[in-house]
Formats: C-alpha cells, structure tokens, sequence
C-alpha cells in the first residue's frame, strides 16, 4: 500500500510539472505544440517595404471572396488577422477593412456581415483609443482593449457572407514594431504571438461555423512593414511567422528601385522556406513586372494593380470596381495553390508507398496511414500533415534527431541555408585533389584544432560515415604493415598480392556503416546475417564488452562471465553518479587489471604468424556508446584498457565517432570521456549540423607518412567526387563554429579546466524515476541522449522486436517522433536544446510509458 501510495504521489508530481510546463510554453516557441488547421486556405501577406499597399491587397481578396455572385447564396467567412499594428489608433489596417467591405457591399447589392476587433495594445494605444478607461501609470505590460464593433448589410431571407477583422496586438507610435515595443512598453515574445495567432485561426475558421470540406472559409494574416523588418521582440517577420510556414502573397515595389527590392524580398522567403504563389505590384508606369517575370521565369505569377489615387479624400471605390479583374484572378490563383497542396499532402502517404523503397524498413508493415508526412521542419520539429476529422498541420519534436544527424536550432538552420547558398553560388562543385578553396581549408583547421585537437594533423574528406570507416581501415592497416615489416616484403614482391590476411579488433553490438568492407569490420548481427550480407564473413576478434546502464536509480557495470571474479568489490561495478564510471583513478582498480588481462590474453593469439596467416591489424570501436546496436554505454574503463593494450601491441587505434562526435556525448569528442586519443577518427552527421552528407578521416601524421613515397601506388588510392565539397565544409565550419560558441549554443558551460561541456540536457530526478519503471529495464542518458530498453521475453528483445510500436505510436500523438531499435526507445536532442525542452519530453515520455504498461497489463489479464 506505502508502494502505491508513493507512486500514486510520483505521477501526481509529474502532472504538476507537465502542467507547470504546457502553462509556460510562451517562454520558448519550441515548447508550444502549434496545430494549424489545414481545412481552409490560409495565405500570409508580405511586402518587399511598407506603405506598398498591403492592405489594399488584403480588402481587395475579401471583396473577391466574399462580394462575388455566387458569395450570395452560401455562408463565406474571411478571416483578417493583423498581428502587429503600430501607429494606433490613428492609423489600423483592421478597422480600414471592416469600413471598406460593407461600402462595397452596399455598391454592389450584396448582403454582408462584419466584425472588427482590438485584443491587446500598449499602454499609451489604449490611454490614446480609450481614454475614459486606462489611467497612464508605470505598466510595460499589453492592456486588454477587448474592442469590438459589427456591421450588417443584410436583406431579408439572403444569408449574408461574413468578414472577421482582427487586430492582436497595436502600438501607438508610427515605428517599427521593436522600437514601439521598446518605447512604450507591451513585450511580445515570439511564441506568445504564434500560439495566439494560431488559437485565432482555429476560432475563426474552424469553431465560427464554416463548414469542413467546402471552400466557404479564407483566411488572410496580413505582416508589418517589409518582409525582414523586426516583430516587437527583434526578430525578424520572415523568422517569427517560420514555424506556421504559410504559404504567402508578395506585394512588391513597382516604384523606381522596386525591382531590387521586390527579388530581395522574394529570395529571403524562399530561403526560409516558404512558398510564394504570387506577387503583386502596384502600376507606376515602369513595367517592373516585366524583368520581374523575366527574372522568376514564369514560377510565380505577377498581377499589377492599377495606379491607387493619392487624394485623401477618395474612398477609393472606383479603384476596387477597377481592379476587381486582378483580385479575382489572385484569388483564384491562391485557391488553386490551396487544393493542389491539399492534393498533394492526401495522396504522399500512398503514392510513397508505390514508389518507395525505404531502408531499414518491413513495407508489409507500413499501411498509408502510418506514413508520417512531413511538411517541413523548424528547428528541432517536424510540421506533419494529419487528417483525424479534419486536416492540420501539428508538430512532433524530431526525438531521433534525424537519424543522429540534426543538432540546429530554427536559427542555426536558416544561417545554414543562407552559407550553403553562398557557397553553391560561389564555387558549385570543384573537385578537391590538388586544390585548396577556402571552405576545405576553414573546415580542416576547424577541425584539427577541436576534434582532432592535440593528436590529429591531417584530415582526409570524405561524403558519409561509412565510407570515413573504411578509409580509416585503409590507413590503420598501410601502418600496421609498415611497422610490423609486411610492407617491405609486398613491395620487393609484387605490390597487387596480399600474403597476409588482417583482421580487425571489435566488440560485439558494434555498427560501422552499411557498405561492404565496413560491415566486415562489424561482429555477426541482424545485419550481418545471409539474408542481408551474403558475402559477410566477419574479419575480426569480436569481444564481448562490459555495459554501463541505469536501473532502479543506480548505475551498474554489466560484465559479462569472463570478467567475472572474486576478487571484484561492489565499488568496482556499482556506482552512485554517472560521473564516477569516467574517473581515470579507477585504471588503478581490480577490473581494469581484469579487463588489461583479458584483452592481452586475446591479442596473444595473433601476436605470431598462424598458420591462417591472420593478425589484428586495427582496434576500432564506437567510443562510450554503440548506437544502431541498441544504444549501449560501454564501460569507458574496458575501452580505455583496449587502447593501451593496442599501444603496446603496436595496433592503430580507430575511433568512430560518427554518432559520438560534435556535442552528442556532452563534449566536442567523446575521446575527452574516454581519457585516451586514437590514431584515426571518422566524424560524419552533426559534423555539418546534419544538413547535408560529408564526412572525415582523421589522422596523425605517423600514419600520414606511411603512405608517402616516390611512387604514386604507396599513396592513398581511395576518393569520392564530392570530397571536400564546398557547400558541405560551409555548413560544418558553421557547425562547428556554432555548437561550441556560447553566444549562439546557451548550453555551452566550461569547468575550472577551462574544459568545454554541455550542461546537462536531462533532468536527474526523472531519469531516476524512469529507470525505476516496473518496464523499464535499463535507462543509459548521456549529452544529447537519453536512451531506455523495455522490459521484454526474450523472444519480444533485439532489433526485430515489435514490442515497442504501440508505446512508439502513442509517442507520436503525443509530438514525439520517434523511430526505436527493437524494444529500445531513445530520445535524441540537439547541442542547443534547451534542459527544459528535454524535460518536457521526458514528462510526456514517463505519461505514455504508464499507458503502454497499463495496456501491456490489461492484454495479459485477458
């Protein structure tokens, strides 16, 4: 009863904090799960600068929707929303929407209903707006305005097409939003305008009774100034509006000049991502859409609008009536862009599935509608098309990290978008033998004096990880030959023959890559087997290792039966922190002499010449965790008795860092956990923030000179076409650069050593409790990873297991994509998450956990 009692208090505490969290998502966009419904077409309005004529555009697609013909015999609802307003209230873009449309209605004959509403505003907007209500004290804060006022141009028995016109936020001073927000107070964080912009999309169309399915509902969001020009909080409009991704609507300069200005506009949205689906210009009499046109080569329609009249006093009717033409022809434009998106988005799940051949991948167990369809990413989250009664677009926080790859946050992501651009404009492709451009170079010194820092002098390029482990195979056997005599021998012969066969030194549940040689330097496993690799032999000593996890609270070392003995202490395996396992005072314990034991015992099988002529030419292994093999933490200790075994032997040592490298342990490389360097190093992944392949071999410079020579077949016969490729050295400069700066990565800490780290992503007191779960077997957590293995029947275990896909599925509804290894579930964030974004998944992690084992209970009740 205690028992149950103090769990029942665990998971009210976890609530609490899962609440605590959902209440506070305004701190940070990433926390807020954004749903935006996809049921009718919602389009953003830019301009290349202000005082374009936004608006007008904007007044001039509510009369084309609303104040048509066919408007008057079925309910329309046009959605306005203005997020930013400044100049209030002398100047608002709603309120000149809700006057205009009924003055065209009553020109037209047309019934009409509108609404216009002012939800927040600076102090001095309301004292201005309202003066009899709002006293002018010391607040910074945004007063409720709670404004509303209607209109009705009805006729009797005619249903009347309604506008709703809606102000978020206003300031009154004529400034850039930033600075009014500066001046007059009414702070607006990023996420707190989104979410609120999001929660009016959803009212206004979904909960105002416009009908699912027809085409009766449009929606307009309507931006401040130019494309670029800052929201309150200084971020730039075409950056705050990024996470919703609509697509847009570009008013661009017809003036002299304009033509700059409107293809700048246009090229920083399509950098960050959005979809442009037409542009509109005002008719100055310099026929800039012609080089406009010329320029976009026919991808995006340009109207012209004709000349707006500069009096004052004009209400402007007769210049509606006059483009009445273009705003039909736009609107119908946007329609169209509206359902062949729509079109697309319901037929990807099927259409993937003709088409397809995914890796690592049972297609008779993926029905269309377990295809995930991602829209786009933000950052460290999906936007994923669902349909479950109505269409939306929602996030899932990329809990895989994209196959280990993805470390940016949304702003790091557009910086890479933006290098990336400048490098493929720059200099495309060039190929690298011989040559030195300025991104290679950068690139390699970046590296050399981080990863490599202190042991490596030479970096060979390559284009993925699998590939850098077989170059850094080439290169460790080239040395063991040098210096155990074998080359000599070869060159006095012939150079083409082997006469001897070298073997890897491994361990067991290791992964280096799906190529050929590089799954011969891996031990026997579901990859290996005939049914995927028939030429698989297996050329290695494959060790078992010693496993370091969680459970119950308490971190053990897993040995297995050789290293089991007598002379062991509970010291030795059991441990009160994580931290402890890294300690370098524990080589002075009973397991490391065990383990140094063991280690030389095997490697004396091959210290002679057998009659197989086999010898361990190369140590390689995944430093601290082995990833495809089920994210086992490997005894750092046993590792580090593995390198000075090597040593002494004079084997080269090859770490791959391919999943370990760049931040993803918790330092730049997971060498500085193991307290020992190697000879080569491959990073790959979160090398370029894991925007685009390309990969490193690193290496000293004694294995450097073993390949240097007067004759060309000494040297490295080994290269790829897209070696070094600038777009791909651009991104990992920047990568680099990025993740261990503390300016741009706030998670970046340094000990009194000056030793950078991160700080710790993953909240201590629940990986405790996670690790205590009756499911939960092991729990191993870690940088940027926090892994746990299900409890299962050994028949239920391993990679093949399904036992996990309901708990998987659940994750998924729940905003966590996640993709497991068997019954290991893992959930990966990037260098820049922030501990309280990987609290929040672990929160809702810990939730779905209880379901799953609720349901696991119930099945076997039955």
């Amino acid at each position: 009863m205690l028992l149950r009692r103090h769990h029942h208090h665990r998971l009210f505490r976890l609530r609490l904090l899962l609440l605590h969290h959902h209440h506070h998502h305004h701190q940070s966009q990433s926390f807020s799960t954004l749903t935006i419904p996809l049921s009718h077409p919602t389009y953003i309005i830019w301009s290349s600068n202000t005082s374009l004529g936004k608006t007008l555009v904007s007044t001039g697609l509510s009369s084309s929707f609303l104040l048509s013909p066919s408007s008057s015999s079925s309910s329309k609802k046009f959605l306005y929303l203005k997020p930013l307003q400044t100049g209030f209230p002398s100047d608002s873009d709603s309120r000149f929407l809700f006057q205009k449309l009924p003055s065209l209605s009553l020109r037209r004959n047309l019934p009409l209903f509108s609404s216009h509403s002012i939800l927040l505003s600076s102090l001095p907007a309301a004292k201005s707006f309202k003066p009899n209500e709002f006293s002018l004290n010391e607040s910074r804060e945004m007063c409720e305005l709670g404004f509303y006022e209607e209109k009705k141009v009805l006729e009797a028995g005619r249903v009347a097409p309604e506008l709703v016109s809606e102000t978020i936020y206003a300031w009154e001073g004529a400034l850039s939003p930033h600075l009014a927000a500066e001046r007059e107070g009414g702070a607006v964080e990023d996420s707190e305008l989104v979410k609120r912009l999001e929660t009016l999309l959803k009212e206004g169309l979904l909960e105002g009774g416009v009908e699912r399915g027809k085409l009766d509902g449009f929606c307009v969001v309507e931006t401040a100034g130019g494309v670029a020009s800052p929201g309150p909080s200084g971020t730039l409009q075409c950056d705050l509006y990024r996470p919703l991704r609509f697509p847009g609507v570009l008013v661009g300069d017809g003036r002299l000049g304009g033509i700059s200005g409107t293809i700048s506009a246009y090229e920083s949205l399509k950098l960050r991502g959005y979809d442009v689906v037409a542009i509109v210009i005002e008719d100055h009499g310099l026929i800039n859409e012609i080089p406009l046109k010329s320029y976009l080569r026919s991808r995006v329609p340009v109207f012209v609008l004709p000349p707006i009249p500069q009096d004052p006093s004009n209400d402007l009717m007769e210049w509606f009536d006059e483009s009445c033409n273009v705003f039909n022809s736009l609107k119908d434009i946007m329609l169209e862009a509206y359902l062949e998106r729509m079109r697309r988005l319901n037929e990807m799940p099927r259409k993937a599935g003709d088409v397809f051949w995914w890796p690592f991948t049972q297609h008779k167990l993926v029905p269309p509608s377990a295809v995930t369809v991602i829209d786009s990413r933000c950052g460290e989250n999906f936007s994923v098309y669902k349909v479950q009664n109505k269409e939306y677009i929602t996030q899932q926080f990329d809990a895989c990290a994209s196959w280990w790859t993805q470390g940016p946050d949304a702003t790091l992501q557009t910086e890479l978008a933006r290098d990336m651009g400048y490098a493929a404009a720059r200099f495309g492709h060039v190929m690298f033998p011989e040559n030195v451009y300025e991104p290679a170079l950068e690139c390699a010194e970046l590296l050399l004096d981080g990863v490599g820092k202190g042991w490596a002098t030479r970096v060979y390029f390559s284009d993925n990880g699998s590939t850098a482990i077989e170059i850094a195979l080439k290169m460790a056997f080239r040395k063991f030959s040098s210096d155990h005599g074998i080359l000599p021998e070869l060159l006095k012969n012939n150079p083409t023959e082997s006469c001897i066969e070298l073997m890897v030194l491994a361990l067991k549940g290791s992964y280096h890559g799906d190529t050929l040689g590089a799954m011969e330097a891996q031990a026997p496993s579901s990859f290996t087997g005939f049914l995927q690799q028939p030429w698989y032999t297996g050329r290695g000593l494959f060790l078992d290792p010693p496993t370091v996890f969680m459970h119950n609270g308490k971190w053990t070392v897993s040995l297995p039966e050789v290293f089991h003995s007598a002379t062991l202490k509970p010291e030795d395996t059991t441990f009160r922190a994580r931290d402890e396992i890294f300690l370098k005072s524990r080589d002075e314990s009973n397991l490391a002499g065990l383990y140094s034991l063991y280690v030389s015992q095997q490697l004396s099988q091959y210290s002679t010449l057998s009659e197989t002529n086999k010898q361990i030419g190369a140590l390689i292994m995944e430093p601290i965790i082995q990833g495809a093999g089920g994210m086992h933490m490997v005894d750092p200790l046993f590792q580090r008795m593995l390198v000075n075994e090597c040593r002494h032997c004079r084997i080269p040592v090859i770490f791959d860092e391919v999943f370990t490298g760049f931040w993803r342990l918790g330092v730049e490389s997971a060498a500085e956990l193991l307290g020992c360097v190697p000879d080569m190093a491959c990073f790959a992944k979160l090398m370029t923030g894991g925007i685009i392949p390309l990969a490193a071999t690193m290496a000293t410079d004694a294995i450097f000179d073993s390949f240097t020579g007067d004759s060309k077949l000494k040297a490295l016969l080994h290269g790829h076409s897209y070696s070094a490729h600038a777009m791909g050295c651009t991104a990992a400069a920047k990568s680099i650069k990025w993740f261990k700066d503390p300016y741009t990565n706030l998670n970046i800490t340094s000990e009194k050593s000056q030793k950078m780290l991160l700080r710790e992503l993953w909240d201590a007191e629940l990986v405790q409790q996670i690790s205590s779960h009756p499911s939960v077997s092991r729990v191993v957590t870690l940088g940027t990873l926090f892994a746990l293995e299900l409890q299962a029947d050994e028949s239920d275990a391993g990679y093949a297991s399904l036992y996990a896909r309901s708990l998987v599925q659940m994750l998924r509804e729940d905003g966590i994509y996640t993709r497991p290894l068997g019954n290991v579930i893992y959930v990966m964030c990037g260098p820049c998450t922030s501990p309280k974004m990987c609290t929040l998944q672990l929160l809702k992690l810990y939730t779905k956990l209880e379901e799953f084992t609720l349901v696991k209970t119930k099945m076997n009740i039955n």
